[in-house]
Order: C-alpha cells, then structure tokens, then sequence
C-alpha cells in the first residue's frame, strides 16, 4: 500500500510518536498521507482503531475519508472520522450532566439561534436593527471563551449586547440547548474544569490527526492541545499560504506557531505538485514569496512545463467579461468541457457580468457557493421598490420590502394589514395608501406613515427622471445602503453587489435608448427565468475563491485583477498577507491553463472610473508580460512552446489571437446584414440592428423581444439565420 506514496509523503507516514507537523502545499496529496498514516497504524502497528482520532473541517470531508480507509482497511469500527464539530457533541454527549444539561440536549442552527435573538431583542426594546451585531458578537465571544461580563470589560461591546448575550445564554440553558458555538466552548469547559473527563479522552485518544490545521480558531486548537496532552502523538497537516478565512475566526499563527508549542515537532514538507503545470507552479511560487509570516516552502512537479499564462485588459467588466467567455467557448473546439472552466473572483459581485455573457452564448453555468446576481437579497429588496413603482398593486413586491431597511413593521404587523385589506376588499396598497382613514390601531399607522410617504415620494419621482437616475434616486431614498454601513467582508460585497446593479442598469438603458424602467424590470424577469433552467453536470463555475477552495480545474480565470478589488480596498499589511494568500489559493485551482484578467474601468461606489492594476499583477510582472495582450493592443505570443504532453486528444493553441484567426477563417458571416432575423436558444427571435468588425471578431447588436438589445460576436454565439 504504502508503494503509493512518494518520497516525501511516505517520511512523515512513518513518524508515529510525537507532534509532527505536515506543511502539505497544495496538490500535493495531503489527503493521501493522512490515510496512509492511519492505515499504517492500524494494519501494520495493530493500533486498535478505537484509539485514533481524526478531525476534518466538513462533514464532506470526513465522510471521503471514511469511504478511502473503507477501502484500505478490513475494519474502522470504533475510530473516530469527524469534524470538531461533531467530536464535541460525542464528548458532551458522555458527560453533559456534569455540565447541568442531559445528555439529549438540543443543538440549535443558525436559524434557531437567530429567531431566539429577535425575540430577546423585542423583549428588552433593543433596536432590531442591531440583530447582525448582536449575532456576530455573541460568537465572536464565545469562540474566544468570554462570558458575558468578561466580554464586556474587552470594550468591543456595549451594554445592549452584554444584556442580548445575558438572555440568550439563559433562554438556551432553559430549553437545554446549545448552539454550534457551545458545542466547542461547553467542551473546552467541560475538559478544563473536570480532570477526570479530560484524562479519559487524552488516554483514549492516542493518536490524533487534524487536518487543514491553518483553518484552526483560537478555541478549536485549544481543545487539540488539551486532548493531544496525555500521549503527545498529535499529527497536524495544513498550508499556512492557504490560511484565508480569518474572517471566521481561523488563526494562522496556530500552525505559524505550532513549533513554539511543541518544540520537538517533527516538520516535513510536501511541495511536490500532481496538479498543476511547471508555468502555473512558477506564479504561484513567485507570488507567495512576498509573504513575511510564512513557512518557507517551494512547489515543484514533474508535470509538463505547460502553456504560458496569458493576461487581458478590457476596456471595461463587460470587455472582460465577454473576453473570458469567448475564449472558453474557443477552447471547446479543442477538446475542452465546460465543467473544465472556472472564472474566479474575488468579490461575488464581479458573477454578474460573466452570468450575462455565459447566458448569451448559451454556455451553461452556476454560481458556486452563493445565489446569482439577481437573486441574491439586497438586489431583490431593490427590484422589489422599482416593482412597486412600476405596479403599486404588486403585494409581494411590498410585502418583502415594507420592512426594509427595518421600520418595526413586523409579521403581526403585516398580518393586520393584511386581514384589514381582504376584510375591506381592497389592495393592501390601497391600506397603505389611505392608512390614516382606516381604523387600524395608531402605533401600526404611524408605523405605515414613513413608508407610505417613501412610495409616494418614488412614484412621484419616476416621473419626472429618466429611468437611470430614478434607479439611483430610488437606492438613496429608500436608504439601503445604510443596512451595511460596516467594514464587514459581508456588507462590502453587498455593497459592491448594488454598484454592480447599477452597472448593469447602466449597461441596459445604453443599449436600449428608448427603453423605459418597466422594460428593464421585464428583462431581468426572463433573464432570471432562463437562468432557473436545469442544467447537466457539464457546467462552468463561477465563484469566489474562497468557495473554490480544495477544488481543481483544467482552465482557470482569476477575473477583476484591479487595484481595491484583488487585493480588496482597505486591506491592511496583515490583511494583504491574507489577500496574497487568496491569490495564491486562486493559481493553484488550476491544473493547465491560467489567464489573469482585468477591466481598465470599472462601475464602482457610485461612478465609473479608471482603475489601476492589481499590484499582484504587478508582482507576476515579470514572468507575464511577455505574454500580455489587451484588447486595445494584442501583443505577438510564442507559438514555440506547444506541448503534446497532457492526456488529451487535441491541444488548443496558446493564444486567444490565433484561436480567433482559426475560428474566422472556417466560418462564413456575410449572410448576418442588417435587418436580417436571427433565432437564439435562449433569447428567442432577434432582429439585427448593427454588425461591427473589430480585429478577427464580427460583432452584432441584435433586438430581442422582451429582452432588449444584446451585442453578440458572431464566432461564438449561437445564432441560426431565420
């Protein structure tokens, strides 16, 4: 079995007693040498599998493992394969009475939780606005074992918090419950202030591995030490230059600091690379080396030295955009799927261009890890206002947002409002509409006033401002943006998610002159519509790099390379390690072929605006500009470095120039002239308006019913002539 491994793996397989820390880069096969390590230990030191401990950070995770030393081993009955998560409930489990809960205690979700916080906050008249700091500061408390008044002398709170974090903790020991916090916190305590329950689990666990140990937070690694503590045999295998979620509380310092902890731990490197070309190794090489707090390593493979990585500066997001999409839609003729892509990103707000040009090529895609562009909440509550402009009678419409941003117009609230409506039958804009002359009792109408006046004042303003400056008109007057005033990772992706909106309304009303708000609301309609469309497992993914973690793909585009949105704006020198680390994260997804993409203006913070090059690329400048090109000025590639080596039956040429010349020259598209109708898979039927040629590309801006103009290349949309 243990044939399988290399050199480098098989070295700390075999190094059983003791700390040992695995600094595992990625691709290097780290989920191998965990199993084998364990299957070392049971099959060929007869360790009863009882006696290991193996903690994963997903249930996903865990349950792989299980599957590969099913296959490994005859039996695994009694080991314990977990996420800590997990881990902590068997334990408390055991011995929660020593804690004053039973041992069928409660385990709240995320949800449970939060409907207990709104309750608390009512109760203690608390502004409800408040609710996302409360939640965040409860657990933040926790994860750094506070308890309320022991938090409170921190000053990172203030005394509605503390009293939130009060009530919360008693209504949870009420009910016998924990939440997902108290399962690591309720552990820690139990293990520290009863020795006995402490001696059994560091007795019976003599062997303990943790994986993806740089995700470890400040409480997470205590519980390992205290646990490793009897035999010492604590086997940690993780990536500090993959340490990027230290908005979740994960401490790269743990594994950073792991050798002051254990001062005779034994360190080994994998820095092989199965995954990746030479080319690729030599980025991500050259961009983690400008990181201080790191554990010098070097990835190397014996994979082929691979194609160039190649760069793009478009005009704008749309340029960028359209650029990627073609290129992958390209790269298809040569052998590639489209489950091989992934367009990368660092903010979830840049999807929204690459959706649009993916639906108009009809390439298929999903957003990983998060909602499409305009399904996502903030943008929904925005449609939502201009729905009701458009059809005040709309009651969904002003149903989702009459209480946002909050105005104390609650579900009891809107249940009055609404049996008051069907009592009368009349519309509930008709209630709001006249709410001083219904008999409504008088806090729930001057609670409906503000809104009233809000929907008024909108409908009003629609008209007499064009259809765009009514849309930036309606975000300021209905003060959304204030529901994410923090510098919280969360409410600056929202954020930059309403610019983008505002872009692509921008995008909309350019192409459609005559267009008027009911149009556009009508074309992100059947955009949506078409988007909900199944899709087979042949897909192109785009996510954000963090999502895009532990995945790995043939082709890779790390989009939005500008300066303030990879690095993301106000990100200090700590935070640009981490920032680094991303990027690195993001070149090491990539198995063949890599491009870095930029836009030289970008719709950002209200206005559009030029934007400087991510200093990253500035970093990589040396290995990429030679291989460089835009599409004002496309520079000459090397053609020489074609490879045969990967596994495929065709190659695609290394540039995007010579992909276009091929495509032009076996395609015919004199028959598209003005005038001429043309039928799209998604769009449906289409007039040509206008044909352009630029460069080896023929463009055409086409009218399709109910979705407005839509500018297409014609080497790559999927057009038939009617």
């Amino acid at each position: 079995m243990q044939q399988n491994l290399n050199e480098e793996q098989l070295k700390p397989v075999l190094q059983t007693q003791g700390p040992v820390l695995v600094l595992a880069g990625a691709g290097s096969g780290k989920t191998r040498v965990l199993a084998h390590r364990i299957y070392h230990l049971i099959n060929n030191l007869k360790v009863n599998p009882s006696n290991i401990l193996a903690i994963t950070f997903t249930n996903k995770a865990a349950d792989e493992m299980k599957e590969r030393l099913c296959k490994m081993l005859d039996s695994i009955f009694g080991m314990w394969v977990c996420t800590i998560h997990s881990m902590c409930v068997r334990i408390l489990r055991m011995s929660a009475d020593k804690l004053e809960y039973t041992k069928d205690f409660s385990i709240y979700s995320a949800d449970d939780s939060e409907r207990i916080i709104k309750r608390i906050l009512k109760d203690l008249k608390i502004d409800d606005d408040k609710l996302k700091s409360v939640k965040w500061h409860i657990s933040n408390a926790k994860n750094h074992n506070y308890l309320p008044d022991e938090y409170f002398k921190t000053g990172t709170s203030d005394k509605d918090i503390i009293k939130a974090y009060k009530a919360y903790d008693e209504i949870l020991k009420t009910n016998n419950a924990l939440d997902f916090d108290d399962l690591l916190t309720k552990t820690y305590k139990l293990l520290t202030c009863f020795p006995e329950v402490l001696e059994y689990f560091s007795d019976k666990f003599e062997y303990i591995h943790i994986d993806e140990f740089q995700d470890t937070n400040e409480i997470q690694y205590k519980l390992a030490l205290m646990l490793s503590s009897r035999h010492k045999n604590i086997f940690a295998v993780g990536d500090d230059d993959q340490s990027i979620y230290s908005f979740r509380g994960a401490n790269v310092g743990n594994i950073l600091d792991f050798q002051k902890q254990f001062p005779d731990v034994k360190i080994f490197k994998l820095e092989r690379n199965y995954r990746s070309t030479k080319k690729i190794l030599n980025a991500a090489n050259h961009i983690i080396k400008n990181n201080r707090q790191r554990m010098e390593k070097t990835l190397w493979t014996e994979n082929s030295d691979g194609v160039k990585i190649e760069t793009y500066y478009g005009f704008d997001e749309n340029y960028e955009a359209n650029h990627v999409v073609n290129t992958i839609k390209s790269l298809t003729d040569y052998g590639y799927k489209y489950s091989d892509f992934a367009i990368l990103m660092r903010v979830n707000a840049l999807s929204r261009s690459f959706e649009a040009e993916c639906l108009k090529y009809n390439i298929p895609s999903r957003v990983f890890g998060g909602f499409r562009f305009f399904e996502r909440k903030e943008i929904k509550d925005i449609v939502s206002y201009l729905r009701i402009v458009v059809n005040p009678f709309d009651e969904e419409a002003i149903l989702r947002v009459i209480n946002v941003p909050k105005r104390g117009i609650g579900e009891a609230a809107v249940l009055n409002l609404k049996n008051y409506a069907n009592a009368n039958d009349v519309t509930l804009y008709d209630v709001i509409l006249n709410i001083e002359k219904t008999e409504l009792n008088k806090p729930l109408i001057n609670k409906v006033l503000p809104f009233k006046s809000l929907i008024l004042d909108l409908i009003k303003a629609n008209l007499s401002l064009s259809a765009l400056d009514f849309i930036d008109y309606c975000i300021k007057a209905t003060n959304i943006l204030s529901m994410f005033d923090d510098d919280s990772e969360e409410s600056i992706n929202k954020k930059l998610n309403i610019d983008e909106f505002i872009a692509s309304a921008k995008d909309f009303f350019k192409a459609n002159e005559f267009a008027d708000l009911s149009d556009y609301l009508q074309s992100i309609t059947l955009i949506s519509d078409m988007e909900e469309e199944a899709v087979s497992d042949n897909f192109v993914t785009i996510s954000t790099v963090h999502a895009a973690k532990g995945l790995e793909y043939k082709v890779v585009f790390i989009a939005g390379l500008d300066d303030g949105i990879f690095p993301i704006n106000n990100s200090d020198n700590y935070d640009l390690e981490e920032e680094r680390r991303l990027m690195y994260v993001a070149i090491t997804r990539a198995k063949e072929r890599l491009y870095l993409t930029r836009a030289k203006s970008r719709f950002l913070y209200g206005n559009r605006s030029l934007t400087l090059e991510s200093r990253f690329l500035k970093e990589l400048d040396e290995i990429l500009r030679p291989n460089s090109f835009s599409n004002i000025a496309r520079r000459e590639v090397d053609d020489t470095d074609l490879s045969d080596d990967f596994s495929r039956p065709k190659l695609a040429p290394i540039n995007e120039r010579e992909m276009y010349k091929r495509d032009t020259e076996k395609k015919d598209y004199s028959a598209f002239t003005v005038g001429k109708k043309v039928l799209h898979p998604r769009f449906g039927e289409g007039t040509i308006l206008k044909t352009d040629t630029q460069g080896y590309n023929v463009y055409c801006d086409i009218a399709f019913l109910g979705v407005g103009i839509k500018t297409l290349c014609l080497q790559f949309a999927p057009l038939t002539l009617m």
